[in-house]
């Protein structure tokens, strides 16, 4: 390795680890003053509070690297340039494409970073704060199972859904026990699916139980479409789905082909699935994007100028992104197009940058 190629990887590890130290901090801060409410309403220690945000760590640096990444090249690229110095390498011969090989590693290795922090890390600590949070905060009991099959204990009653699609606010499999106040079943319901609609549950297939303890039998009633008053809300359900975070790439994808092998939409998870492995070559993006924006420069004011545009374009790269997931979610877009649009067009848009910039 050159001395160039050295004195790039070392500047743009140490104010990587500058910057992400912040970012997180930042957003730690924030989420700490959102949430330390609830914590003491919860009557929970603050030694609990710490745990939580301590297990929310590893999510938001594998969130928030790929930015990270690129504010340390905008940062070292842009110093260089302020000082003079991508001038003189120029003029010795040497060109935008030798200075980008290091900062291409670095992007690579820091998607192989991310994908490991995903794959192991995230799913094991998101899972334990988000018990923290649901269980000990929210102290919610109706929820018995966060499982594809969901059990919710009400008012007298016991609800079980064997799928949620958060997507179109859909639950399928819907079978409701209600019981007296001695604990009889006195009612119960069985559905091919319900959709919520204007405030209200709307169950279709509906086959209506009703036991008389008089009468020593039951009656039973079939409804195509039937509104009924049930004890959640699509908010309540997506709350304690277990979400694509909490699994990793291997169980995202049995995951995913369990509940396709049941009839059910997965849409949203397969989504997730390819997204997974898309989202890691963001940060081979974000160092192309930013080594064409640095490299730019030719007045002092250049380096502020060149992180705003870095912020915005990463910005905009993440409404893009969560906008294509949305339509893939939708079934609007093919999973593997949605997870992956966002990356061929910002690469394109780097390789242009970069181009204009030698």
């Amino acid at each position: 390795m050159s001395i160039i190629h050295k004195y790039l990887t070392s500047e743009i590890s140490r104010y990587l680890g500058i910057v992400l130290t912040a970012v997180v901090g930042i957003y730690l801060a924030v989420d700490f003053f959102e949430k330390i409410d609830d914590f003491i309403e919860a009557g929970l220690p603050f030694s609990k509070a710490f745990i939580f945000f301590i297990f929310k760590v590893p999510y938001i640096i594998a969130q928030t690297l790929p930015i990270c990444i690129l504010l340390s090249v905008l940062i070292v690229l842009g110093l260089m340039t302020r000082n003079h110095e991508i001038v003189a390498l120029k003029s010795s011969g040497v060109s935008i494409y030798y200075l980008f090989k290091p900062i291409l590693v670095s992007g690579f290795l820091l998607g192989i970073l991310l994908f490991f922090v995903s794959e192991v890390i995230v799913p094991v600590t998101m899972a334990k704060a988000n018990r923290i949070w649901l269980k000990e905060v929210r102290n919610d009991p109706t929820v018995v199972s966060r499982e594809k099959n969901i059990w919710i204990k009400g008012n007298r009653s016991i609800t079980h859904i064997k799928y949620y699609n958060s997507s179109n606010k859909t639950i399928f499999g819907i079978t409701r026990s209600t019981f007296d106040k001695n604990f009889r079943l006195i009612r119960k319901i069985d559905a091919r699916k319900g959709v919520f609609k204007e405030g209200e549950w709307i169950l279709h297939e509906l086959i209506e139980q009703n036991f008389s303890k008089e009468e020593g039998r039951n009656n039973v009633i079939f409804h195509k479409n039937r509104a009924e008053i049930l004890d959640f809300l699509p908010e309540d359900l997506k709350r304690v789905m277990k979400i694509s975070e909490e699994m990793s790439f291997k169980d995202l994808l049995e995951f995913t082909r369990k509940v396709e092998s049941e009839g059910y939409d997965a849409a949203m998870y397969r989504v997730d699935l390819y997204a997974k492995i898309a989202f890691p070559f963001v940060c081979i993006i974000m160092c192309l994007v930013g080594t064409g924006i640095a490299v730019r420069g030719k007045t002092k004011d250049g380096l502020p100028v060149s992180i705003a545009y870095g912020i915005g374009i990463a910005f905009l790269y993440w409404i893009f992104y969560s906008f294509c997931l949305s339509l893939g979610y939708g079934g609007m877009l093919h999973p593997i197009i949605a997870a992956w649009t966002s990356n061929l067009v910002f690469f394109c848009l780097g390789m242009l940058t970069l181009l204009n910039a030698e």
